[in-house]
């Protein structure tokens, strides 16, 4: 198994970065989360330029064909830049479902033109969507039955940027059989690339705030405690990148234990994220409260995205059944 990354995709995952580097993304972040979504979809289609939303999609269709490592690389780039509007459903869960359900065609082209924002619920996972904010269109997935849906009630989420709410279905587009469960795995893939990419970038910020801030006459960095805390945020994340990395190979290679080692990856991604964001939090001391400052956008994203696509609890069941059911299988 081979756990580097192409240099086509580190290409891509530098364009990316590029193009994001370029745009004030807090600034489009709060006015998205404001209601004002036009610089976000101006955003949304430049990252539709570099192909972003048509990784998943196959090539007859318009997409690129690519797979779950391309996604899970560009997610890494989107929690870094903490980019808001709903990419996972868009540009992970939809190409996949959208599969298996026949007459589906236009809707994938519209996805891999990027001209397609998605919301999306799962009955069984996730009954409520997590973020309807921009979408342009609302699936509803019952069983392996696939519906449009109506935006019902809204709610409210610890990150502003997201837009919770009840979906009502309307009407059928047909059954997705296995690639729901196939559509589910790659969403909880591509939340926990971007929640590793977002505890990546909080690390990156503390550690550069800890070389400037000074207590006694010398940088807090310097204190063997604050390093020990930083540190420890490193290993964690250290140790979850290579899950969630070969998560994505053993879904590329139809891997029988590919759920399994989702929800892995998952679980791991989503503590050291946290560890992150709590200790950026600590050593950024009373600035790093208030909303304000920008590190406010990656700790409430982290926060959101822990129960997004499954929970931590649902995820540790997940891997402790197929763990004893390949244990009372041998």
């Amino acid at each position: 198994m081979r756990f580097g990354t192409t240099e086509e995709q580190r290409d891509f995952a530098a364009a990316l970065h590029d193009l994001l580097q370029r745009v004030d993304v807090p600034t489009v972040a709060r006015a998205w989360a404001s209601d004002d979504t036009g610089p976000g979809e101006k955003l949304w289609g430049s990252l539709a330029e570099l192909g972003l939303p048509a990784l998943l999609v196959d090539e007859e269709h318009g997409g690129i064909g690519a797979g779950a490592v391309d996604l899970v690389v560009a997610f890494g780039v989107l929690g870094r830049h903490a980019v808001p509007g709903p990419w996972v459903e868009s540009a992970a869960f939809a190409p996949v479902l959208l599969r298996g359900v026949d007459g589906a065609g236009d809707l994938l082209s519209s996805l891999s033109e990027g001209r397609l924002r998605v919301a999306a619920a799962v009955e069984e996972l996730a009954p409520r969507a997590g973020d309807v904010r921009g979408a342009d269109l609302a699936l509803l997935v019952r069983g392996t039955e696939v519906h449009r849906a109506t935006v019902g009630a809204h709610y409210t989420s610890v990150d502003a940027t997201r837009t919770p709410a009840d979906l009502v279905p309307a009407a059928a587009l047909g059954d997705a059989g296995p690639e729901v469960a196939r559509a589910v795995d790659h969403a909880a893939l591509a939340t926990a690339a971007q929640v590793l990419g977002a505890g990546q970038r909080m690390l990156a910020d503390a550690v550069g705030y800890v070389c400037v801030r000074t207590q006694f006459g010398r940088p807090v960095g310097e204190f063997q405690a604050v390093k020990h805390l930083l540190a420890d945020v490193k290993v964690a994340l250290e140790f979850a990148a290579p899950l969630v990395h070969g998560a994505a190979l053993a879904l590329d290679a139809g891997a029988a234990d590919a759920t399994r080692a989702v929800s892995a990856a998952k679980v791991a991604a989503t503590d050291a994220a946290w560890l992150s964001a709590r200790t950026a939090l600590q050593v950024h001391g009373a600035v790093g409260y208030t909303l304000e400052h920008d590190l406010s956008l990656w700790f409430t994203k982290v926060r959101a995205l822990s129960s997004a696509w499954g929970t931590q609890d649902f995820h540790r069941r997940r891997v402790l059944d197929a763990l004893l059911s390949a244990a009372s299988a041998r």
